[in-house]
This record gives C-alpha cells, sequence and structure tokens, in this order.
C-alpha cells in the first residue's frame, strides 16, 4: 500500500466513528418531553388588558350610557340580552366604526331569546366597553331617549 494514501484512509475511519458515535446517542437520549404551557387567565381588574387586537366579549367590563339603558327600557331588551348578543353575536362590520377616535365602535347583531332581531352598538376602550345603543331591527319603537331630537340639529 503506498503511504500517500494513508492520511485519506484514517480521514475517511475517522469521519466513519464520528458518525457512529453519533448514531448511538440519539438512541441513548430519551424521548423530549411534550412542552406545555399554562397561563393565567388576565384579571378583568387589571388595567393592562391590550384590547386593540379585536371585540373583546368578555363582559366583566360592561357599562351602559344613558342613552342605552333608555332604549333598552323603550324595546324590552334587558342586560341578560345585551350580554348574550355581546359573546354570541355577529359583527356587522359595514354598521361598525373601527377607527373612531376615541374608541372602536363594534356593531354586534342577532336575535335575543324573545326573538328579536337585534343590533347592539359598543365603544370598546381599553379600560372598559360601554353600551352605546340598542337598536331592534324589525320593529320601530317610539322611543324619547336623551339625545335623540338634537342628533341632525346642527347638520343643515
Amino acid at each position: 500500500m503506498n503511504k500517500k494514501w494513508a492520511p485519506y484512509i484514517l480521514i475517511a475511519v475517522l469521519l466513519i466513528a464520528v458518525i457512529v458515535i453519533n448514531q448511538l446517542r440519539k438512541n441513548d437520549e430519551p424521548a423530549p418531553k411534550p412542552k406545555t404551557t399554562t397561563t393565567k387567565p388576565k384579571d378583568p381588574a387589571s388595567n393592562k388588558t391590550d384590547r386593540d387586537k379585536g371585540f373583546d366579549r368578555r363582559i366583566s367590563y360592561l357599562e351602559y350610557s344613558n342613552h342605552a339603558k333608555c332604549r333598552m327600557q323603550c324595546r324590552k331588551i334587558s342586560q341578560v340580552e345585551v350580554e348574550e348578543i355581546m359573546q354570541d353575536g355577529k359583527i356587522n362590520y359595514n354598521k361598525s366604526d373601527l377607527q373612531n377616535a376615541r374608541c372602536p365602535r363594534y356593531a354586534v347583531e342577532g336575535v335575543t331569546k324573545d326573538d328579536q332581531r337585534v343590533r347592539i352598538v359598543y365603544a370598546q376602550c381599553n379600560e372598559s366597553t360601554t353600551v352605546v345603543t340598542v337598536i331592534d331591527l324589525e320593529t320601530d319603537f317610539q322611543c324619547s331617549c336623551p339625545g335623540d331630537d338634537n342628533k341632525y340639529k346642527n347638520k343643515k
């Protein structure tokens, strides 16, 4: 055998030895444990709530404007029904105002337990969600709520 081939043969033998050792190590390692993450639910009273990622359907932040309370009473829609629509209703993006300067406004529609088709407008700020108004989509109730008559007063 020629001496000039000896270094190449030595390198080949070492390379094969490294590959065999690595294969044996992989077989000896235990299977990796599945990764589990636990996340604690956010505290509703926490001020660190980031609600800029879409409509937050948690009712723990819900407040009612005087106008909404008046409309609810006039249209016979309860707080329970408002909360159910908030959690299960469908957002009507054509009637929503997500670019509102103060807080995005979501128009959420659904059917109450007594078969009223309603649209409820929620203004969602970081610290709370306010029910702005409650609309019955099928029946035209004659309500006299504060602010109804002044809506178009300055527009000519």
